[in-house]
């Protein structure tokens, strides 16, 4: 079983049920030969990929009807670690049923969630994160054998790393799933960066539009800026504890969800005026407005019922006074 047999303890910990059940027992490891195929009016497709990474290969089986590029049939061999048997055999199930077309849309992110055994737990230990790479490449490789074109012509997206074949779009959404913040953690769950360097930061051999550093930066910017907006609303704040803009936006946001909606559907609304801390109350200013405006029930069951919702959601010590 390769490298993943030799980390002892808890490196198991690490794979998923659904990996490790199919190191040990894939479904569609084998081949099809051109007499299956032919059974089964299909042409055979046979396809070879490997990563100079890690000495793994596999070797993609289709029988694809013709008539419709409908991939009849599935199965893989694997020449590498356990994890690539794994990430072989997911790869080859996902394929079954789907048109060519389809099938060149799985990308490793796909092979790899689908091996999860829960939607927020990776499957695989970052250093093998590769062998889902390989999975979706070899899959490229199958339809340009089909369709008689190369195989760069099916990507679509920006290819940031060439050498590990890893795109954009995957660099974002491992970086942003797994919160990454070091261009060492991106090559351990990517293979990005692994190789000759040039997409790690400007002054590689080879000049790049986007590098990993810039993807860091990207998020971390994200990041702040999250924050910022947490801060700026009083998110995870006691009421007691923000600043005068902040209980005012906190206090909105209660009426947009909870209020404002049953007042305009009686053909009223109303506007908070202002916050002011009197000893231990906060009392909070507001006006009427439309058929509110002079309604028997907005000094009585609406004020009743706007404090209490107020009181539950932010502060028990709100008054709310109408002006």
């Amino acid at each position: 079983m390769g490298m993943d047999s030799l980390i002892g303890g808890t490196i198991w910990d690490e794979y998923s049920q659904k990996v490790t059940d199919l190191m040990n027992n894939p479904k569609n490891m084998g081949e099809i030969t051109e007499e299956q195929a032919e059974a089964m009016g299909a042409k055979l497709i046979v396809a070879d990929f490997g990563a100079e990474s890690c000495g793994d290969a596999v070797r993609l089986y289709w029988a694809v009807d013709p008539k419709t590029d409908v991939i009849l049939e599935s199965k893989f061999k694997s020449f590498g670690c356990g994890t690539a048997i794994a990430s072989s055999d997911t790869m080859a199930e996902l394929c079954k049923g789907k048109t060519v077309d389809e099938a060149v849309k799985i990308t490793n992110i796909d092979v790899e969630k689908a091996m999860r055994d829960t939607p927020d737990v990776p499957a695989v230990p970052p250093q093998k994160m590769h062998c889902s790479v390989m999975a979706y490449d070899v899959i490229k490789k199958a339809a340009a054998q089909y369709k008689g074109v190369d195989m760069e012509s099916f990507e679509e997206e920006i290819i940031v790393c060439e050498c590990a074949r890893v795109s954009l779009s995957t660099l974002r959404e491992v970086i942003r799933l797994n919160d990454l913040t070091t261009v060492e953690e991106i090559t351990d769950y990517t293979k990005a960066g692994a190789f000759c360097k040039s997409c790690i930061r400007p002054g590689g051999h080879e000049e790049k539009d986007i590098y990993l550093v810039d993807l860091l930066e990207e998020y971390e910017k994200e990041k702040m800026a999250t924050a910022a907006d947490a801060s700026a609303s009083g998110a995870n704040l006691d009421f007691a504890q923000m600043t005068v803009v902040q209980k005012l936006k906190a206090v909105d946001k209660v009426i947009d969800e909870n209020i404002r909606q049953m007042l305009i559907m009686d053909g009223g609304d109303m506007e908070i005026l202002d916050i002011k801390e009197n000893g231990a109350h906060f009392d909070i200013y507001i006006r009427y407005l439309g058929a509110c405006n002079g309604c028997a029930s907005s000094s009585t069951g609406t004020l009743f019922a706007i404090e209490n919702i107020l009181k539950e959601k932010l502060d028990e010590n709100i008054r709310v006074l109408p002006i």
